[in-house]
């Protein structure tokens, strides 16, 4: 049994999205020939998701047109692929992707390794770039500074010169190991801390401020000093109460 065909997406006649809606659309109709009965019902099928912008101001004038002489102006599948190009393709697509990888606009960034990857690829196509020395230049060059020093320095297994997918595998690996880091950090400082335990002191593990593990501790200490204190002045005081004592006594006899 055949998978369910997803259809194309609506397109708006952006041109950087032109390429992607014709392949689609060309896939399907490759997938499903028995859907279609001729190559007119092809287009009029192609020309539903032109709803919005460009697209759709381009399909009412392919109506207008039909109206105006009674015979649709697209006689052919390569007719419209022809004109499709015409219109919602990008004019530079290769001088475009060449004066990117020539700048630093294509740099990673802030994105991930896998969204960078994708672009560059994208890019590298574009562009027409085949010298593996060449794509794994451009590769590193656009890679984070951390990414590049931790490929650049590995002990050992670290990918050639001449091997842009080991070079591709590589900075995926180490990005990927960052993500799960970042979570893992992530989790552990949002996880709820112990609650205090009320028979501890709130200054506990301060030297300074914490000399007592409890208020009853504190007391019993204050008692003690209070005693020590009190016995010590009597002991000083002692001798002159005597001889205070032995001298009235003298005087009454």
């Amino acid at each position: 049994m055949r998978p369910k065909l997803s259809c194309p997406p609506d397109f708006g006649g952006e041109r950087h999205n032109g390429c992607t809606f014709l392949n689609s659309c060309s896939l399907y109709i490759r997938l499903a020939p028995e859907q279609f009965h001729n190559e007119e019902e092809r287009i009029l099928w192609a020309l539903t998701f032109f709803k919005s912008g460009h697209a759709a101001k381009w399909s009412e004038n392919v109506f207008h047109q039909e109206a105006d002489t009674g015979v649709f102006p697209i006689r052919t599948w390569r007719d419209f692929e022809q004109q499709f190009r015409v219109h919602f393709f990008l004019a530079n697509a290769e001088a475009d992707a060449i004066n990117a990888l020539e700048g630093t606009s294509y740099h990673q960034g802030g994105r991930t390794v896998d969204d960078y990857l994708d672009n560059f690829q994208a890019l590298v196509s574009d562009a027409g770039y085949t010298d593996p020395r060449m794509l794994v230049v451009k590769f590193w060059r656009g890679l984070r500074l951390g990414i590049q020093n931790q490929i650049a320095t590995m002990p050992y297994g670290r990918p050639a010169n001449t091997d842009p997918d080991a070079w591709y595998r590589a900075a995926r690996r180490i990005d990927q190991a960052r993500l799960a880091n970042e979570a893992f950090q992530s989790v552990s400082r949002s996880a709820p801390s112990a609650p205090p335990d009320p028979h501890l002191c709130p200054w506990q593990g301060c030297p300074l401020l914490c000399p007592f593990q409890s208020l009853r501790s504190l007391r019993r200490l204050l008692c003690l000093w209070e005693s020590l204190w009190t016995s010590t002045r009597l002991e000083r005081q002692g001798p002159c109460l005597h001889e205070d004592v032995t001298n009235a006594e003298t005087q009454t006899t």
